[in-house]
């Protein structure tokens, strides 16, 4: 009978961190989070701080709630790094990214979370609507990710992953920019892929269905209780099981996504 050792996986190669057996997975890592205070982006810093990374995260305007995360990631024993941040500000985006590093280490994960809505029916929508959304989600993106490009570039590692949503896939009502900006940054995760898989950066995005997060329950109790019924599932999703989602992605199993969409939705959505 084999061992259990043995029986273990062997650790994967080029492009991704080995890991052995009874080892957190991010051990030795930087991870950058934005939109790290609430939701998805606290449970995604707090995931990857237990599995062992340094986390330098933005928010912005929730001071109290980035100090509770701070003092949540201080005490798994990791360092922390916070900033209050607009991500559709590009310089000041680009100076975070560089503090960040300067204070932690080299970025080696960026977690590309910070997003903005607005509901409006289309012909309501302004282009000062339409420039905030895109600007927060797919600029704001866009340009993180190549604050952080060049020093993966140079070390030949790294891995980056998008938060898209479901809604870039089947739309929905009185929200189009926010379904366009969505879409767009699957096909800006696609694209970047191409470039970056060469050079050893993983590039992937995940579009979550419906969260059970402060965004969420805003809707009225009768709409969450109708679209709870329609989906297969029966339930809306936890911040957490995005945040295991994140961790597969980053951790050193995933290094066979290569620009893929993964999208936990309870079913919401299949393809």
């Amino acid at each position: 009978m084999a061992s259990r050792d043995s029986a273990a996986p062997r650790p994967y190669s080029r492009g991704v961190f080995k890991v052995a057996a009874g080892t957190r997975m991010l051990t030795g890592q930087i991870a950058l989070v934005t939109g790290g205070s609430r939701g998805i982006g606290r449970a995604t810093a707090l995931m990857f701080a237990h599995n062992g990374a340094d986390i330098a995260f933005c928010h912005l305007d929730d001071d109290a709630a980035a100090a509770e995360v701070v003092r949540d990631i201080e005490s798994l024993g990791r360092r922390a790094f916070q900033r209050q941040l607009d991500v559709s500000d590009i310089a000041a985006g680009k100076q975070f990214a560089a503090d960040a590093a300067a204070a932690l280490g080299p970025i080696d994960i960026l977690f590309n979370n910070a997003g903005a809505n607005i509901r409006k029916p289309f012909e309501e929508m302004t282009e000062q609507d339409f420039d905030r959304v895109l600007d927060v989600h797919l600029k704001g993106m866009f340009f993180m990710a190549q604050a952080v490009y060049p020093a993966m570039k140079a070390r030949g590692r790294g891995c980056i992953i998008n938060i898209a949503s479901q809604l870039g896939i089947k739309g929905g009502p009185n929200i189009t920019p926010y379904c366009a900006a969505k879409a767009g940054i699957a096909g800006f995760t696609r694209a970047l892929a191409w470039e970056a898989a060469p050079l050893g950066i993983r590039v992937n995005a995940i579009a979550p269905g419906p969260i059970d997060t402060d965004l969420v329950r805003r809707n009225p109790v009768e709409w969450q209780e109708a679209f709870k019924a329609r989906l297969p599932s029966g339930r809306f999703g936890t911040a957490d099981e995005i945040a295991a989602t994140a961790l597969l992605l980053a951790g050193p199993h995933g290094g066979y996504y290569v620009g893929a969409t993964l999208s936990p939705n309870g079913g919401d959505i299949m393809y």
